[in-house]
């Protein structure tokens, strides 16, 4: 039967099994390689009180925080989208996402 990717959609490579993490939205179990992982910087303060604090000369810190999709959720909420079939078989490099 023919493949549809080459990599089979992993970037596994040679490595053998890859643990399994959970998805951060639905909880399905993934291998680490297949994940969509998003890195966003969390404040924990107001954004508002922030911007005042700013102004003022504190600084703020902001933390970085990572979550891991599956396929279907990153799809779901517009972290990646679906390209046709034409561009698929071109290889694009990843973009960073901030």
């Amino acid at each position: 039967m023919p493949k549809k990717r080459e990599n089979r959609g992993r970037k596994k490579g040679d490595k053998g099994s890859v643990e399994r993490i959970h998805c951060d939205n639905c909880g399905a179990l993934i291998p680490r390689d297949k994940a969509v992982c998003v890195t966003k910087m969390y404040s924990p303060v107001d954004p508002q009180l922030a911007a005042e604090l700013e102004k003022k000369g504190a600084i703020i810190m902001r933390y970085p925080v990572t979550k891991c999709y599956c396929i279907n959720c990153a799809i779901f909420y517009g972290i990646i989208k679906v390209r046709s079939e034409e561009e698929r078989k071109r290889s694009i490099p990843l973009q960073k996402v901030s």
